[in-house]
């Protein structure tokens, strides 16, 4: 396994383990159906003693890095979107977890609310269209039959944030690509308990989002081009 830079390790200062270790457990965790107990286990048949406490602090701390790291190596998307929410437990309550992707299946961008309501689906697409080094203008947005959407965009079109000529095409079927992409991230959630709080439900799913998209071949790594946890590695290789 790689050796991260020095200046990069800053990152890690003061944690007892080194940050290739470190990054394993996260890759574990994020990438698997396993629990805190599970990867703790894992590593400690590795000769690694470390509490599920403070692998669940690394996941909070460092997933929603890689995440951010992850950016700037994905591929363009197309313009064609696909736009739906499903729902993700916190403290016993609903909340929801707005996701986007293209028409080819890769994910545009995510955003967790507590609400469901057309400012919360006008907070998602103005993030989602802040991406613009990760795709081109987007001619077409397709969603479900929610009333939050139309509102939404037409508020981004009167700010100049979205095209005039965008499309909004709420025809349902078409979601079914999104449909069957969250199944991937509740999987993981479900597999988590879900979550105590809104705070580590968000930066949670930083991380799950992040290990879905280089699994979808979105970023340069593939299976062929060697080891995941040697990739994850490389994204904090370099200062971002």
């Amino acid at each position: 396994m790689m050796l991260l830079a020095s200046s990069v390790c800053g990152l890690f200062k003061w944690r007892q383990f080194e940050p290739e270790v470190i990054l394993l457990a996260i890759g574990w965790y994020v990438r698997f159906s396993l629990s805190y107990r599970d990867v703790e286990e894992l590593l400690a048949e590795r000769g690694l003693l470390v509490d599920h406490v403070t692998i669940w602090r690394w996941v909070q701390r460092y997933a929603p890095e890689m995440e951010r790291r992850l950016r700037s190596k994905l591929k363009p998307t197309n313009d064609s979107w696909r736009v739906d929410e499903t729902y993700v437990r916190v403290k016993g309550k609903w909340v929801y977890l707005y996701r986007a992707l293209d028409s080819n299946g890769d994910t545009i961008d995510f955003l967790l609310s507590a609400r469901r309501d057309a400012a919360a689906a006008e907070r998602f697409l103005a993030k989602a269209l802040a991406r613009e080094n990760n795709h081109p203008a987007v001619r077409v947005i397709n969603t479900d039959k929610h009333s939050g959407y139309p509102p939404a965009i037409a508020n981004l079109q009167t700010r100049g944030d979205l095209s005039e000529k965008c499309q909004h095409r709420p025809v349902q079927y078409l979601n079914n690509i999104l449909e069957q992409d969250h199944r991937a991230i509740k999987r993981r959630c479900r597999a988590s308990q879900w979550f105590r709080s809104f705070w580590s439900a968000r930066r949670t799913i930083a991380g799950y989002e992040a290990i879905h998209m280089i699994r979808k071949a979105q970023a340069a790594w593939t299976k062929e081009a060697g080891l995941l946890r040697d990739f994850i590695v490389s994204l904090f290789a370099q200062e971002a």
